[in-house]
């Protein structure tokens, strides 16, 4: 019988209300069930506006131990009772330690652990470094009731490194959850398109489905350039060849599905001979997220 997997990922606008971004996020996976998707794949840091934008002290209360946070346990029991997998991002706080982390739901409602976010960013706009310590899981592979999943955060998608140590690690498909809009150092920077192209080029290399999901919509800010943070969406699903399966605009709010044959997926990868003469000295260090 063959192995099949469909995927979906979430694509809107959020506020500053917990309570809202948390239903709006369970309709779209519920409308995503609906299409027959196994894996949902909401944006980064849905509990809120992208706050990453300055640095007030303010948002540290809004992070929480990943097995109680809000919208892990809000969206945990409706995993197990649509019988889906659900990888959420959350603003992650243990002990006096901070970080951007998500948490894999499994179809049965289980929690099978966090992956924090390896790569951080700091500059105009994305000063994550205030809020986020570099992650110390390493990278992740989720071996999960529809298949094995690996998941980088926003920034991870720039490293190819990211990609390749998860494909190695097993994984059948690859997802990244983003919060990425306009530079406000630079009105002319636009950087959707080759946000994209990166993750495509993943596909490739890696012989392996990409799922990117991006926030949209503006999102004011009191004294930030042209008054607040346009966010540009263009979320997708590549398939191995890194060809655009499903994607939506800049301002598209909703769910984007795609189905993948896993047990062809295998065999492609497998002629391609991507993985045939790798280093097996980097295996190990990659896949902890150590530097090589």
């Amino acid at each position: 019988m063959t192995r099949s997997l469909t995927v979906a990922a979430i694509q809107t606008a959020y506020g500053e209300d917990l309570g809202a971004n948390i239903a709006k996020t369970a309709g779209f996976i519920r409308e995503a069930a609906a299409q027959g998707a196994q894996v949902i794949l909401p944006s980064e840091l849905f509990q809120g506006p992208y706050f990453c934008v300055a640095q007030e002290e303010r948002w540290f209360a809004t992070a929480h131990p990943w097995r109680e946070h809000p919208c892990v346990t809000a969206l945990a029991p409706l995993a197990q009772e649509l019988g889906v997998v659900l990888p959420i991002s959350i603003f992650e706080r243990e002990g006096p330690h901070y970080f951007n982390s998500l948490v894999m739901v499994d179809a049965d409602g289980s929690l099978m652990g966090v992956y924090r976010k390896s790569h951080i960013p700091d500059g105009p706009g994305y000063m994550e470094k205030y809020y986020f310590r570099p992650g110390d899981t390493g990278f992740k592979v989720w071996d999960t009731r529809f298949g094995r999943i690996g998941v980088g955060i926003c920034w991870d998608q720039w490293y190819p490194e990211c990609a390749r140590a998860m494909t190695l690690m097993g994984a059948e498909v690859l997802l990244y959850p983003t919060a990425i809009g306009s530079e406000p150092h630079d009105a002319t920077l636009d950087t959707a398109a080759p946000w994209r192209r990166a993750m495509q080029g993943h596909a490739v290399s890696n012989v392996i489905p990409v799922v990117g999901a991006n926030r949209t919509g503006f999102e004011p800010w009191a004294g930030y350039p042209n008054g607040g943070q346009q966010f540009y969406g263009s979320s997708f699903i590549a398939d191995h060849r890194g060809d655009l399966v499903a994607a939506f605009g800049r301002e598209d709010e909703g769910v984007l599905s795609a189905e993948f044959d896993l047990d062809f997926l295998t065999a492609h990868r497998a002629a391609w001979g991507f993985f045939r003469d790798r280093r097996p000295d980097l295996y190990g260090a990659l896949a902890q997220g150590r530097p090589v």
